[in-house]
């Protein structure tokens, strides 16, 4: 894993129950993305009350979902995740900038001997991760490794995670354009889009250094 300065990757928080503000408190198990960006926009601008109570809930109804999807397509994201388990929380999320906005996130809840993780997709997709239990809430890095180390049954990415969705778009090497394809956010990981800012930076840059020495290997004029 790389590490970067100014970065905490110690930082544990001391429990997934708490929110840190009302905010917060409101967005945590909002499954869709778009339309946690509106809940804090309104929130922001003191007009909260002036939304329909259906876009403030956890989960759309059907009839949500369907007035979502006539806004765009990007509105669908994240809306047809699975139903929380019973005292489950999202920890963090995957973002896809694709046409639906795809999210993929990553899920705990108490159990006996600690905490459960699993990811969740809108496609039923099998995941896998390298801690799936732990005795207490992850460590900044460990938290991490669940992004770079997991992985998608049937799917052999390099990357993982993490960077496996712009590993898979990349076919026609225009990594500039997926510099901002992947986000990947946490409430109670404050500096988590920070780390994978810098993370796809390195990968643009790496990535375009090795196309165009693979173009012109003798680094002559082409």
């Amino acid at each position: 894993m790389q590490k970067y300065n100014d970065i905490d990757y110690e930082f544990r928080p001391e429990s997934y129950l708490g929110d840190s503000n009302p905010l917060a408190a409101i967005l945590r198990n909002v499954t869709g993305e778009n339309r946690r960006q509106m809940i804090a926009d309104y929130w922001n601008a003191g007009r909260l009350e002036e939304l329909d109570p259906a876009l403030l809930q956890n989960e759309p109804d059907g009839d949500s979902r369907i007035r979502l999807g006539r806004i765009h397509p990007s509105f669908m994201g994240g809306e047809y995740l699975p139903s929380y388990l019973p005292e489950e929380t999202e920890i963090a999320r995957i973002c896809l900038q694709s046409t639906t906005s795809d999210i993929i996130a990553l899920r705990a809840r108490p159990v006996p001997g600690g905490i459960a993780y699993r990811l969740e997709d809108e496609y039923e997709g099998d995941f896998t991760l390298p801690i799936p239990l732990s005795p207490e809430p992850l460590t900044f890095a460990e938290l991490i490794r669940q992004f770079e180390d997991g992985g998608l049954v049937g799917l052999d990415w390099a990357g993982g995670l993490a960077l496996g969705y712009n590993n898979m778009n990349a076919e026609n090497t225009d990594f500039e354009k997926l510099r901002n394809f992947t986000r990947i956010t946490s409430s109670f990981y404050p500096q988590l889009e920070e780390h994978f800012e810098l993370v796809f930076e390195e990968w643009v840059n790496e990535s375009c250094r090795e196309r165009d020495h693979a173009a012109n290997p003798e680094g002559g004029v082409a």
